[in-house]
């Protein structure tokens, strides 16, 4: 049975920074494929300044994204950085010319990965790394993540790095990551109809880390549901509101970073925060999706 939270907070706190629960993730930015140059630079810029201006804090991007495209856009839309800004990017993969997604996870791969982020964002620390591993192609598959992991704490002891997390991993890799360093955040698929993590998202909202749902409305295939339209018709919100409001309510360490190029999704998805759903809704939704036990 989910356990829903009973209160709704709009922060929770990121390594040692303090962010809004509703992020913005900068996947779209780049081109078609997350790859290549935007079709309209100047609107992902503004699409930025305007998040920005929402209040939004917390900004998920990669290098592998473009590759390096993206993150030179945040930096050209964004730099000098608001005091209060929180730049998570991740590492683990690298673009070959044909736009494919390749695993770079060596020593000096992952080396080159940071510097590359460091250049393009215009920072001499990043504020969140996140390892990114690759998996099969259904998602998290058993294997140990020591030795990947131990070079970013390098790189964090070289301070290059203030705080590290981990994506597409299993509860038994993160707790391998542990091990070796603190782990601020795991980045992995959840949402209303992906719900393999149920478990997993609550242990970690009992040790306080937090839990980043990348595609949280479905990503390439968005979300489509009767009862979540239904929902949504009952309380005059897009289905896509409710579907992050569903999240924000599943659990306070939730931090959601919904990706758009669109200024008007992004302001929908900015008052999604301000969406209660009541406990009628919550069990129409709560039936969506598939959910099973971690081991």
């Amino acid at each position: 049975m989910t356990i829903y939270s009973t209160r709704h907070p709009s922060t929770f706190t990121l390594g040692d920074r303090t962010v809004r629960r509703v992020g913005y993730g900068a996947m779209q930015l780049a081109g078609p494929g997350v790859f290549g140059p935007p079709r309209d630079r100047h609107s992902a810029i503004a699409v930025l300044r305007e998040a920005v201006s929402l209040g939004i804090n917390h900004i998920d991007t990669s290098d592998f994204y473009g590759p390096h495209i993206t993150n030179q856009i945040i930096r050209e839309a964004l730099h000098p950085y608001p005091d209060d800004l929180v730049i998570v990017t991740k590492v683990g993969a690298r673009r070959p010319a044909d736009g494919s997604w390749v695993p770079a996870m060596s020593r000096e791969e992952l080396t080159r990965a940071v510097h590359d982020n460091l250049e393009n964002l215009g920072l001499d620390v990043l504020d969140v790394v996140n390892l990114r591993v690759m998996g099969d192609a259904h998602g998290p598959s058993e294997g140990s993540i020591a030795g990947t992991l131990a070079t970013l704490a390098d790189l964090k002891a070289q301070g290059l790095i203030r705080h590290i997390g981990v994506s597409n991993v299993t509860p038994r890799q993160f707790a391998e990551a542990q091990s070796i360093s603190e782990i601020v955040c795991v980045q992995n698929m959840y949402n209303l109809s992906q719900r393999d993590d149920d478990s997993f998202l609550d242990a970690l909202a009992q040790q306080g880390v937090a839990y980043v749902p990348y595609f949280p409305l479905g990503g390439f295939s968005p979300l489509q549901s009767d009862a979540l339209s239904s929902v949504a018709q009952m309380l005059g919100a897009t289905p896509m509101q409710v579907a992050l409001a569903w999240l924000l309510q599943r659990s306070p360490n939730l931090l959601l970073i919904p990706g758009t190029s669109s200024p008007e999704h992004l302001r929908e998805n900015v008052t999604a925060a301000d969406l209660t759903l009541p406990e009628e809704a919550l069990a129409q939704l709560g039936g969506i999706g598939n959910s099973r036990a971690e081991a």
